[in-house]
């Protein structure tokens, strides 16, 4: 049976030509690259090749660039590493309500240390304003972190306008661009960002890999204490054969951006048009033209999302959902709920997310399926157009729950 793959943004096959660069490193380049021996040397050049290709990525210096264990783990030490140097300045910290869990619970943790986090709202279609940024700047903040783009509902946030603010303030701003890098352009010289997380497995690399730019001079403290890897800050012996191979996948994202994306688009387009011509009762999550070239997020009323999933995934479809039975938690999805979905709606989202190898087959066939999905699904539901939704039905289950 044929098997359809729309959840890019959760993670990415690995490209053949990225495979192949890193291959070399498991056998005959197994040198560690801290040894003075030609062995080692070797492998030290290929290493700084690779920081090379991922500066040229975002338009950084290589010096810049420091390579992490994921997305996440470039969050934190963002996050944690600026709180911890700067705390004599102040202990105030800006975020937003639909941030990553990675920053999330990040900010979480540190209010327990005594920080104090300014969470900022969003609008209907999951964008900061800009005036709440401004009003919510005080003397003792230090550190701005707002995601470039949504990995839920692709609403690509006005990162470069936040930059201006955030920098005329002199105040350090950091921004998650995780599903951003090979999706949309990303130029650190353009956005004034001081720090950027971004991570190999969305853009057709290996999972086990990510980075953080740190601008010059920016104060932070050092992740990993022991040896001079990574110009002091993160130590443990270097992953030479990830790092090569983000190096290449980060070469051919950018290589590939501009065709990537329309391909993307047109499919995303042609996705959002079929489920919106032809289900009725459905709507499109995030904004209708700020958003990623590759996704789509539909909330269809009075379906659960858990049950559309195992229906496509039964014809050979991989998609995702902000429900609560996905996710191993009763809550629904904390972004969908941010954009102003009842807590019964937030139940039921979809999202499906297109790659660069999608075709327009792929798409037809998930549109002509869901559209059989949606209405059989419905014929069941215990919810159904009859029934409006209750959200006293849903907030007493999730008492229940708790």
């Amino acid at each position: 049976m044929r098997r359809i793959y729309l959840d890019h943004a959760a993670t990415t096959p690995v490209d053949p030509a990225v495979v192949e660069t890193m291959l070399p490193f498991f056998t005959e380049h197994f040198g560690n690259p801290s040894s003075v021996y030609t062995e080692g040397r070797g492998v030290k050049k290929s290493i700084e090749a690779a920081r090379l290709q991922i500066a040229k990525a975002i338009n950084a210096d290589p010096r810049e660039i420091y390579f992490t264990g994921s997305g996440s783990e470039a969050d934190n030490w963002a996050i944690k590493g600026i709180a911890m140097k700067n705390q004599a300045k102040g202990k105030h910290i800006i975020t937003t309500t639909i941030e990553h869990h990675a920053v999330l619970h990040t900010c979480e943790y540190l209010e327990k240390q005594g920080f104090e986090v300014t969470y900022l709202p969003v609008d209907e279609n999951g964008l900061i304003s800009l005036d709440d940024l401004r009003n919510a700047i005080r003397t003792d903040t230090i550190l701005v972190t707002i995601m470039f783009a949504n990995n839920e509902i692709g609403t690509v946030e006005p990162i470069k306008e936040i930059g201006e603010i955030v920098k005329e303030k002199g105040i350090i701003f950091h921004t998650d661009a995780v599903q951003a890098l090979g999706n949309i352009p990303v130029d650190v010289k353009d956005l004034n960002v001081d720090l950027l997380s971004i991570s190999a497995h969305k853009i057709y690399g290996p999972k086990g890999i990510g980075a953080l730019f740190i601008r010059k001079g920016v104060p932070i403290d050092n992740l990993i204490h022991g040896g001079a890897q990574e110009r002091k800050k993160r130590a443990g012996t270097e992953n030479t054969a990830e790092i090569v191979a983000f190096g290449k996948a980060a070469e051919m994202a950018t290589e590939q951006l501009e065709e990537n994306a329309a391909h993307m688009k047109k499919l995303r387009d042609l996705l959002i048009k079929g489920v919106m011509d032809n289900i009725p009762q459905v709507r499109l999550n995030g904004h209708p033209e700020k958003r990623l070239p590759g996704n789509a997020n539909f909330c269809f009323d009075y379906i659960e999302g858990e049950s559309i999933l195992l229906s496509l995934d039964i014809i050979g479809v991989a998609g995702s959902s902000g429900s609560a039975c996905t996710s191993g938690s009763l809550d629904p999805s904390h972004v969908l709920l941010a954009i102003g979905l009842p807590a019964g709606v937030a139940h039921g989202s979809l999202r499906l997310t297109i790659g660069k190898h999608t075709t327009v087959e792929d798409i037809n066939y998930v549109v002509d399926n869901l559209i059989q999905i949606i209405e059989r699904l419905r014929k069941m539901s215990p919810i159904n157009a009859d029934c409006p939704i209750d959200d006293a039905v849903f907030d007493k289950a999730e008492h229940h729950h708790h």
